[in-house]
């Protein structure tokens, strides 16, 4: 009876981790090996323990802005700290994403919470990497302009790389799962949302939404042809529910891109940003994200305007 119970207690869990994911189509393979599983673990802890998805989020930005201080220091075992510290800053991102989906705990707070809190890890490692260059290296004590500079450049760069690899997988997730298992949103039902809110009856609603509402807006002004193949989808079908054979198609063609989309996120960065530390020379981070994941950005957005105009013309050519 006890092995029973034991084995059916495993394959609830094993079914409440597979629910806790987004889905095959988007989940990377590092991902799955190393951060989901940790990820789930914390996610039943604090279920267990009723903390809340945002809180988990506000967590990871804490532990996150302390590893960045420990980049700062010119010493490799304060480093593999800082390093440690964004694994579990990470492990926590992960675990807010699947602790909300197994309560059913979704929010756009916690979207913009979880968007930021990678912005907040990333722009305190730039400034102690800047900080720790201008200390170290004869150039850029000389030129201490340039590293600033280039953080700038490489943050900027780093900023768009992930908001695009963000709406990509959304619009992905968008034709897998439908509107409900997926976070893509639109400026215009974004627009009509601010606009009922109040400066002053609702002033840090407001404000939150003023930011999204301007990432929206960039992210949609970056991707003229999935605009117009999203109205060319709403004119045809409105609300109603997009044809199975449109859907599968999109996803075939698009599937292929969401190994960048991963790339660009977390992963990929953050074994370039720890070889830069184990090698010394953090500054060769700026540059990595300032060539390779530019180059592989282009790529990922130029092929994907590329099947939202096919896409559109076969819509119009009366295909689905």
């Amino acid at each position: 009876m006890t092995q029973n119970t034991n084995k059916g207690r495993l394959a609830a869990l094993r079914q409440e981790y597979r629910a806790s994911l987004k889905s095959s189509d988007t989940e990377e393979t590092f991902d799955l090996m190393f951060y989901r599983p940790i990820g789930f673990a914390w996610a039943v802890l604090f279920r267990r323990m009723g903390v809340k998805p945002n809180a988990v989020t506000i967590a990871s930005i804490f532990i996150g802005l302390a590893a960045g201080i420990m980049m700062y220091f010119d010493s490799m075992w304060l480093n593999v700290v800082g390093m440690l510290l964004l694994v579990w800053a990470n492990s926590y991102d992960s675990a807010d994403g699947q602790l909300a989906r197994l309560t059913k705990q979704y929010s756009r707070l916690g979207r913009i919470l979880d968007g930021v809190s990678g912005d907040i890890w990333f722009a305190a490692i730039y400034i102690a990497i800047c900080i720790r260059e201008v200390h170290t290296s004869e150039f850029f004590m000389d030129h201490n302009w340039v590293v600033w500079l280039i953080a700038v450049a490489a943050g900027f760069c780093h900023a768009m790389q992930a908001a695009q690899a963000d709406y990509y997988r959304q619009f992905h997730l968008f034709f897998l799962k439908g509107k409900e298992g997926s976070e893509l949103d639109s400026s215009a039902s974004l627009k009509e949302k601010y606009s009922t809110l109040s400066w002053r009856k609702d002033f840090f609603a407001k404000l939150i939404m003023s930011f999204y509402l301007n990432y929206t807006l960039q992210q949609e002004s970056r991707t003229p042809a999935m605009q117009r193949l999203r109205a060319e989808l709403s004119e045809r079908f409105g609300q109603g529910v997009t044809p199975a054979s449109f859907r599968d198609a999109f996803r075939k063609a698009s599937l292929p891109l969401m190994k960048y989309t991963n790339m660009l996120s977390f992963n990929t960065r953050c074994f370039a940003l720890f070889a830069s530390l184990f090698l010394r020379m953090p500054w060769l981070y700026f540059a990595f994200e300032l060539t390779v994941l530019n180059v592989m950005l282009l790529y990922m957005m130029l092929r994907h305007e590329s099947i939202c105009r096919r896409f559109t013309q076969e819509l119009k050519n009366g295909k689905y």
